[in-house]
């Protein structure tokens, strides 16, 4: 008589399904009821960076009138200032989204740049949204470092055939190459 080869070792197949599916509808208590539920549930959050400064803030600034000790008490100390003079500060803002397994991904930037002239005072404020900023394309090309970049097989075996690297005498002695002469009463 034959003996049949049971190939799980799971007698009821209803319990079987129930084990296969347990983990995931344990999921699905993570998310909240149809109507409530967002539309992109596994988007990553946006990020705000920066001086983001409202338009309220920029609209108290008027040219003529605020002065440089004014604007820095209104919104702080700026994100970067003009390279030689002190003429010009920029206030730098943007919105970002981690994307999976890849770089920050920028949705939105501006720049609030503000001018003074050598009074002191605001002679002029501009806002700067991505759209008036300059595309630039970065070269992906890199220049080759010879000596860098070892296979496997050079790791391993990298000494082999240097064993008599160091520098040797007339009778493969090692000569010492600074400090005192030893006696060896040659």
């Amino acid at each position: 008589m034959a003996r049949q080869i049971a190939l799980v070792n799971i007698r009821n197949p209803l319990l079987a399904a129930l084990l296969l599916a347990a983990p995931a509808l344990a999921g699905c208590s993570y998310l909240p009821p149809a109507p409530e539920r967002p539309r992109n549930v596994f988007a990553t959050p946006i990020v705000p960076r920066g001086h983001a400064v409202s338009e309220e803030l920029v609209q108290q600034i008027t040219p003529g009138v605020t002065t440089r000790t004014d604007v820095q008490a209104l919104l702080g100390s700026p994100s970067q200032t003009s390279t030689f003079t002190d003429d010009n500060w920029y206030y730098f803002s943007s919105t970002t989204r981690l994307r999976p397994a890849q770089t920050l991904a920028v949705r939105d930037q501006r720049v609030l740049a503000i001018t003074f002239n050598a009074q002191g005072t605001v002679s002029g404020v501009r806002e700067i949204g991505q759209a008036d900023m300059p595309s630039v394309s970065f070269v992906t090309r890199e220049t080759p470092t010879p000596g860098n970049e070892r296979s496997i097989l050079q790791s391993l075996f990298g000494n082999v055939g240097r064993l008599n690297a160091g520098p040797t005498g007339a009778g493969g002695d090692i000569v010492p190459t600074g400090g005192p002469t030893p006696n060896t009463g040659r």
